[in-house]
């Protein structure tokens, strides 16, 4: 049984006065036990969180009482247990890092091309079809026949951009990432680049595998998710994969059968490039981790100070 409304959520909008808003924000999760995170900057909103279902749609429902918000998308999916352990609302100068000053997708961006329309314009000849995504998260899944840029981080992607002109040479170019937010600022970059028909997905591969049944589906594995549930698969069921805490790729249950295996700590991939200290670190942390879940305690005392702290004004930035 799925008992947590997973949202994700994001908007291009300015908000000049974001750093007002971070506070009020995190009083209103915490008092309706959500979880997860919220970005917010001068050029928009962009999160993912989780918590009952009322107590969700009671804060989309409070996002939208904002003028910035009152045209709020979000996706949904559901989680058989809750998918974060607390609450964050942070500051920062981008709500999806790309670090290319200017790029401002409410001034220029690529064509939409919705989930039931993705199928057949991938399948033109004239299309090159290109996962904005990093290499972690295209390991498990992907569209037959896409571009994988092989990125660490999506702060790569104009570089791999200028590189690989060879790669783009055909008259389209269609991106796609998890969401929709990295492609709305991959296509503005295109096209400040100077790349004409530039598409991508709406509402990202999740809105696709949410609409698109399984034999119609062009989508080849998983999904990788930024929470507890590591992927997702079509009608957004849970999917098979977790995560190596310490190199954060995706792992199966055969990498956990390894002896490079240790939980909370290295996997296969990683196991011969963390550093003893690390190791002995990551080891005592998932000792305090199994002992809170042993106990049954969660985060719940330092979300109530917390919400002391703020409304005492003795918080200006609030992090959980």
């Amino acid at each position: 049984m799925s008992n947590f409304l997973v949202v994700a959520l994001y908007k291009f909008v300015e908000l000049p006065h974001y750093k007002d808003l971070q506070n009020p924000l995190l009083v209103v999760c915490i008092e309706h036990n959500i979880k997860g995170t919220i970005l917010l900057a001068s050029e928009g909103i962009n999160g993912t969180i989780a918590g009952p279902e009322k107590n969700v749609r009671h804060l989309l429902a409070y996002l939208r009482t904002h003028d910035a918000f009152s045209i709020l998308d979000h996706k949904e999916s559901w989680a058989a247990k809750m998918p974060f352990m607390r609450m964050k609302v942070r500051l920062k100068k981008e709500i999806v890092t790309m670090g290319v000053p200017g790029t401002d997708p409410n001034k220029i961006v690529g064509t939409y091309v919705k989930p039931e329309d993705w199928n057949e314009f991938i399948k033109d000849p004239d299309v090159v079809l290109v996962d904005t995504r990093n290499d972690y998260e295209v390991e498990i899944g992907t569209f037959k026949g896409a571009v994988d840029p092989r990125t660490t981080n999506f702060r790569d992607f104009p570089n791999w951009v200028k590189n690989n002109d060879t790669v783009l040479n055909k008259p389209k170019i269609a991106m796609f990432c998890t969401g929709g937010i990295r492609c709305e600022k991959s296509t503005a970059y295109m096209k400040e680049q100077g790349y004409t028909d530039v598409y991508h997905l709406q509402g990202g591969i999740l809105k696709y595998l949410e609409e698109i049944p399984q034999e119609r589906s062009l989508w080849e594995g998983e999904c990788f998710v930024f929470d507890s549930r590591v992927s997702v698969t079509h009608g957004l069921e849970e999917g098979s994969f977790d995560q190596c805490y310490g190199c954060r790729w995706p792992i199966t249950e055969d990498d956990k059968k390894s002896a490079h295996y240790i939980k909370g700590v290295c996997c296969p991939r990683c196991h011969n490039n963390i550093a003893q200290e690390k190791k002995q670190r990551s080891k005592e942390r998932q000792q305090q981790i199994d002992l809170a879940k042993a106990r049954g305690t969660d985060h719940i005392a330092a979300d109530l100070n917390t919400i002391r702290a703020i409304k005492q004004g003795q918080k200006k930035v609030a992090k959980v």
